[in-house]
């Protein structure tokens, strides 16, 4: 299956955060003998700012590539994505391997005759 380029483009210039979220714990200092308790929250993705031609990097475009490919072929990037991300991811997995079909059955016709 192949990934979309429009596809890639939307994943790197809105669809990846502008910075990993990076996991949080937190906890307390107990007695000896007592149980802790820690709590680890991970932050929502921030949605990138600034100049779509600052976005437009080899790392980020290396990752929208990566996450478009697993989420068409692998069925989940694992990936924390902005709101347009994850509609974006949606979409191209509804949208693409459709896509596909239509040019397994384009070549068909054309071999058919």
């Amino acid at each position: 299956m192949a990934a979309r380029p429009p596809t890639i483009a939307v994943m790197v210039l809105w669809g990846l955060p502008a910075d990993d979220p990076k996991p949080t714990t937190t906890g307390r200092q107990v007695a000896v003998g007592q149980e802790v308790l820690l709590t680890t929250d991970v932050p929502a993705p921030v949605n990138p700012s600034g100049p779509l031609t600052e976005r437009v990097t080899t790392e980020r475009l290396e990752k929208g590539l990566r996450v478009v490919i697993n989420s068409v072929i692998f069925r989940s990037s694992g990936q924390d994505l902005t709101a347009t991300g994850t509609y974006t991811e949606m979409t191209s997995r509804l949208a693409e391997p459709v896509l596909l079909g239509l040019a397994v059955l384009a070549v068909r016709s054309r071999v058919k005759r």
